[in-house]
């Protein structure tokens, strides 16, 4: 394996986990469910992203791609967004309530 091989896997990792951490913070010190839901969807699904290219870069020996690891990104990529947005309708439709400093109401337009 090349040195520079190594040094972007390293650097998907750190990012990877860098950005997983900001989720996992944020999931713990943001006020209400809406806010909440940022970090999950936004940050920890960018940084399980990295960490999977990473799983690909090192796990591709002579041109073989490692397919589960595309498939797991790219199903990754295309539901935390989807479930995120199924999670802030079905809280909206039972009433969950906002942060106190929280700004409008879109849903009561």
């Amino acid at each position: 394996m090349s040195a520079f091989l190594e040094i972007m896997i390293s650097i998907l990792l750190l990012i990877g986990g860098a950005f997983t951490l900001i989720g996992a913070i944020g999931l713990v010190r943001l006020p209400d469910f809406y806010t909440r839901l940022h970090g999950p969807t936004k940050a920890t699904t960018l940084g399980v992203g990295a960490i999977m290219v990473s799983s690909v870069l090192y796990f591709s020996h002579g041109g073989e791609t490692g397919i589960s690891e595309i498939l797991i990104t790219v199903f990754l990529f295309m539901t935390a967004p989807v479930s995120a947005n199924i999670l802030a309708k079905a809280a909206m439709h039972i009433g969950v309530n906002t942060a106190e400093h929280t700004r409008g109401n879109p849903w009561d337009q």
